[in-house]
């Protein structure tokens, strides 16, 4: 069997990163050996998926004091955010806040910041990927990179246990919480034909794109995110989108466009090569070397290079199907006390899945509120003291009453 390499030794010749701005610590590498999974090994918990969600879940679980879990990754810390396109950048800004009762609006632990790690106001993919790698080295959490989780299996007979099948053997845990999140699989067949396109997820670099124009089908932030950079290339792209979500008077950012997008948007558009179409797609076909994009008006347009799939991801796979109860906008339905399964006692899930009400949790700075809930309930089924968490409700992580989650402006 092959050794996985540690998570801590891929910094490379990286700089250092500085996790805790406000306490006198010196920042050292912390490098955890690596084993792999043995015979009938058994845990508390098991996080699946070493992202944003899964190390801050981590970090919930470690300052409860529970010893007995670990973090489950197929790829590599951070794996979905280094594999965005190198231009993409995150929407919500980093500012070092942490000292005034707020923690910078991309942070997943309290006395961390990326701002102050990572010096960036909008960090790439592969920049915030370091900061999630910093906190794993810092405090020495238990991931596990390289593994395939490939099913759940509730044990039958026994309350909240669970048989989890790897790539690298079972394993056995009382608890799970599904941290995989979503980029990693993307909706690549929305309507008929649409397996011809290219989806956002699959792009390394816009500077791969050939062309002098694009067809970008989507038009919320993926979608938009694409018609910038295309532009700034000197493109000339459509985007297409029934929804209008450029016109839209939504105050939630998770329903309109980011200040950060339209400010790029209007810089971009200067020229005016970005041009909105306020259709659907409806099919797309591909004869005598072009690619005809059928529209909800009955019309086709003809564009020389594989349309552009902006049409968002999709959560529903294999290992989880049949362990939620799903709602009818394809997002599972888990309990407000807890973030757990309403079908699966002892399964959670956290990350931009989350949904509640008419909540969407997709942003870090919505779902990291929620670490602690999970946190808490698992920490009062294993009988321990919960008065730690109490600093992730001081810190502004540890969101319990979801009433106060309208967003109304008056202007």
């Amino acid at each position: 069997m092959k050794d996985k390499k540690t998570a801590a030794t891929r910094q490379g010749g990286s700089k250092a990163l500085q996790i805790d701005a406000f306490r006198d610590i010196h920042h050292q590498v912390m490098t955890t050996e690596r084993t792999n999974i043995g015979k009938n090994e058994t845990f508390d918990v098991v996080i699946i998926g070493a992202g944003a969600a899964g190390i801050g879940c981590g970090m919930v679980l470690r300052d409860l004091g529970i010893k007995r879990f670990t973090i489950l990754e197929k790829h590599e810390i951070g794996a979905s955010f280094r594999r965005w396109p190198a231009e993409t950048k995150l929407l919500t800004p980093s500012f070092t806040i942490n000292g005034f009762g707020m923690p910078d609006l991309n942070s997943i632990a309290l006395r961390t910041s990326p701002a102050y790690t990572l010096h960036k106001e909008h960090p790439s993919g592969k920049e915030y990927a370091q900061y999630l790698q910093a906190i794993t080295e810092h405090f020495q959490l238990p991931v596990r990179e390289g593994i395939n989780v490939e099913a759940i299996i509730p044990e039958n007979g026994r309350q909240s246990s669970f048989i989890l099948k790897t790539s690298e053997g079972d394993i056995r845990s009382r608890f799970v919480i599904w941290a995989a999140g979503e980029f990693q699989y993307p909706n690549k067949t929305p309507f008929a034909g649409a397996e011809l396109c290219r989806h956002y997820a699959t792009v390394s670099t816009w500077d791969d794109f050939e062309g002098e124009e694009a067809v970008v089908i989507g038009g919320y932030e993926s979608g938009v995110d694409t018609a910038i950079h295309l532009a700034n290339r000197g493109k000339e792209v459509y985007v297409l989108d029934p929804d209008r979500p450029w016109k839209t008077t939504e105050a939630d950012p998770s329903l309109a466009l980011s200040p950060f997008t339209f400010d790029r948007l209007r810089a971009a558009n200067q020229e005016g090569l970005i041009t909105f179409v306020p259709l659907a797609a409806t099919k797309i076909e591909h004869t005598d070397d072009v690619y005809r994009v059928h529209l909800s008006n009955g019309k086709s347009y003809p564009t020389a290079h594989p349309p552009i799939l902006a049409t968002g991801f999709n959560g529903r796979i294999p290992q989880i199907t049949d362990l939620f109860a799903w709602n009818d906008d394809g997002f599972p339905i888990v309990t407000e006390e807890s973030d757990e399964s309403t079908i699966t006692p002892g399964l959670f899930l956290s990350g931009p899945m989350l949904r509640h009400r008419n909540v969407i949790f997709c942003f870090i700075y919505k779902f990291r509120q929620r670490f602690a809930i999970i946190g808490h309930k698992i920490a009062q089924e294993l009988e321990l003291d919960t008065a730690v968490l109490e600093k992730y409700r001081s810190g502004q992580m540890y969101l319990d009453d979801l009433s106060c989650c309208d967003v109304n402006c008056a202007c």
